[in-house]
């Protein structure tokens, strides 16, 4: 039987609560519109709860704060201290059964049981757990414990969820070491159990720049939004002269240091554009002091300096005192740590059989932005393939790259100088050391590189020194790395022009079988559902067989990343009430898609409005099976498709993913110059996913 809710409970402090409702939210909004997050006792209904306030922004759910809690632990204890437990029980049941009936499935998150007193001797979340009827998760912190006792936890949490009646769905273990993780699975191999083990990921742990402006009312002196998910290994107080001080920076340090000690700091800002000095991760200035106006105009004048500098009214003493308590935190602004988190959680968990006990409804076609990423990453997650970046120079690529390595969406390959490459990343205070790195212009395949290019050209006129030439640039060299199977999919064009991205692509990977053109398609993500849009980048003016090629090429795409092609050849005109040499090239076109895809469903000439609306269409084509509900749009032209597509995208807020080309041999993807980071991690998940479909 599916089941409609979850309740995930944990004993102790730091076992990983949030990080378990993360991973299980990112399984339902995969499959699920309307989700619901609760919590039947929050620590104080006067402090908002951390855990609630995540996931409601995370995973934008469509319910206000006050139905995702129950009650207080100071009411919840005078209920059962006043010997009201039914009557406390019987409320929560009301307000959890109020979102089982709105809302497509319950998640809920108990509290830790060490917040509650002694007097309350039973595990009071598995019995809120068995009257909510849901199915148990249990979460185990293995971090202080022995490999015996974590074992016998997990047989007496799954036989204590039994004996009261509730379905257990799983036990999460977290904070392993290799050893213990080792031995435990050896352990388990017998045992029947939905159990998943988590190693411990010691940066999940530590505190980010963000934490330690919120816990010391830190105040930015020189920063960037992007700072704030710095993490800090250690701080590090300054009170040596420089050149013994020096011996003892360590990667990741926040340096507390006065601001008027400016040897220190010019001190600093060498080891950090130095190879021979670890990359620390800020400072900060006690005293609320700032530092002389010269040195600040010297770091402001400095490229690419990336270091946060903050200050603190307390003094240097308190405040490293203040910095050893500060708590790391998960933030729905910790992008680096969500995505370390959700790549340990989907490398341990099977998806698949949880997704397989969810209440899922098979009829409902309905697909949200929120739903259609996680396909994204969930389908470039289990066939992950190698994607080759030739643009690192590019923060927003590095970036990126570190989301798709943390995630597991894809294997990265990047193209720079080893050296540069490291200390441009490190500086940033990223970690890509799982990319490959290749230095193209001295890399030992150049010379295969400048051969293959030399013989698949030299017929159109190529010398040999002009594949030379043509391999120093990165697009050519990441492409004809493609081409010969050291990568499977490229992304370039956050700093190159889309024809510098596709020219290399048609002159090496060369297009489809049955295909003369590429062209490309947007993935337009509205409020309920994803529509394909075709061609909106590439073809200026394609005429009637360029045009049916788009759209079998767009039916193609949109098939491939689950969505039944419904195609509407678009036009000023519906059917056969206009005529023109406009409206003919569509109709052309329409009919050869048909004779050339037989079981496509396809409808053409027909009007935007005729292909989206269905009173529309009933009007205008009532008896087609495409009209009013045509979810591949193919535009005449480029300046009909660009301008509706931003048109849309503007007007309806909906989030335009691509231009996704498509057409060629193998994948390669062009960015916009503009892009953003979220903008190249779809785009790289997108590769991927094209790169597993070839066969």
């Amino acid at each position: 039987m599916k089941i409609k809710s979850l309740f995930i409970s944990a004993q102790e402090k730091n076992a990983g609560t949030l990080f378990v409702s993360m991973g299980i939210m990112e399984i339902l909004k995969r499959n699920l519109h309307r989700v619901a997050f609760f919590r039947p006792i929050i620590y104080s209904k006067d402090i908002r709860d951390g855990d609630i306030s995540f996931i409601l922004q995370r995973y934008d759910l469509d319910m206000p704060y006050e139905d995702t809690y129950g009650f207080d632990i100071e009411y919840v204890e005078h209920m059962i201290a006043s010997h009201k437990t039914n009557e406390l029980i019987n409320a929560l049941i009301v307000k959890f059964k109020k979102l089982e009936n709105e809302y497509d499935f319950v998640l809920c998150e108990g509290i830790r049981r060490s917040f509650l007193t002694r007097t309350i001797n039973y595990d009071l979340n598995l019995k809120i757990a068995q009257n909510f009827g849901s199915s148990y998760i249990n979460i185990i912190n293995a971090k202080k414990s022995t490999l015996q006792e974590i074992y016998e936890e997990i047989l007496m949490e799954n036989e204590n969820s039994i004996n009261a009646g509730c379905s257990h769905f799983a036990t999460f273990v977290n904070r392993l070491d290799d050893e213990k993780y080792i031995e435990l699975q050896k352990k388990l191999i017998n045992y029947k159990l939905s159990t998943y083990l988590f190693k411990e990921i010691d940066e999940l742990n530590m505190p980010t720049i963000e934490d330690v402006m919120e816990a010391l009312d830190a105040i930015p002196v020189i920063f960037k939004e992007e700072d704030r998910t710095r993490i800090i290994k250690r701080a590090k107080v300054a009170a040596l002269t420089l050149d013994n001080f020096l011996d003892h920076i360590e990667e990741d340090d926040l340096v507390i240091v006065p601001a008027d000690r400016s040897d220190i700091i010019l001190g600093l800002l060498g080891a950090l554009y130095s190879n021979s000095y670890p990359n620390i991760s800020g400072i900060i200035f006690p005293f609320n002091m700032r530092t002389h106006p010269n040195i600040e105009k010297l770091i402001l004048g400095l490229d690419s300096f990336s270091i946060p500098v903050l200050s603190v009214e307390t003094d240097t003493y308190q405040t490293a005192r203040s910095l050893v308590k500060v708590q790391s935190r998960l933030r729905v602004s910790s992008e680096r740590k969500i995505a370390l988190a959700l790549g340990l959680f989907n490398g341990n968990v099977d998806i698949s059989a949880i997704e397989e006990k969810i209440s899922c409804d098979s009829k409902n076609n309905l697909m949200t932005p929120m739903m259609f990423e996680y396909k994204l990453f969930d389908m470039a997650h289990s066939n992950k393939k190698k994607i080759v970046l030739p643009e690192s120079s590019d923060e927003r690529i590095l970036r990126a790259a570190e989301i798709v390595l943390r995630r597991e969406v894809a294997d990265i390959i990047l193209l720079g100088n080893e050296d540069e490459l490291r200390e441009n990343y490190m500086r940033l205070g990223l970690d890509l050391s799982d990319a490959t790195i290749i230095d193209h212009c001295n890399s030992e395949l150049m010379k295969e590189f400048v051969d293959a290019f030399y013989e698949l050209r030299k017929l159109k006129g190529l010398a040999y020194e002009g594949a030379q030439d043509a391999m120093i640039h990165v697009n050519y060299f990441a492409t004809m790395m493609v081409y010969l199977g050291y990568a499977d999919g490229m992304v370039s064009g956050a700093m190159h022009s889309t024809g510098d991205t596709i020219r290399p692509a048609l002159q090496i990977i060369k297009t489809l079988p049955d295909i003369s053109i590429v062209s490309s398609v947007f993935f337009m993500c509205l409020k309920t559902k994803v529509l394909v849009y075709g061609d909106c980048a590439i073809n200026q003016d394609p005429d009637a067989d360029s045009l049916a090629q788009i759209a079998i090429s767009s039916a193609n795409t949109a098939k491939a990343f689950g969505i039944e092609p419904k195609v509407a050849m678009l036009s000023y005109s519906t059917g056969e009430s206009g005529t023109g040499v406009d409206v003919d090239k569509v109709r052309e076109a329409t009919k050869i898609v048909k004779q050339r895809e037989l079981n496509l469903l396809v409808e053409g000439p027909i009007q935007y409005d005729a292909a989206i609306n269905k009173k529309v269409a009933q009007t205008k084509l009532p008896n087609s099976k495409v009209a009013g509900e045509a979810n591949v749009f193919i535009f005449p032209d480029l300046n009909t498709g660009n301008n509706t597509y931003k048109a849309v995208q503007r007007s309806s807020e909906a989030i335009a993913i691509g231009p996704i080309l498509q057409g060629l041999n193998k994948p390669i993807n062009d960015l916009s110059r503009g892009c953003l980071v979220a903008d190249i991690v779809n785009t790289i998940a997108i590769t991927a996913i094209q790169a597993g479909q070839i066969k």
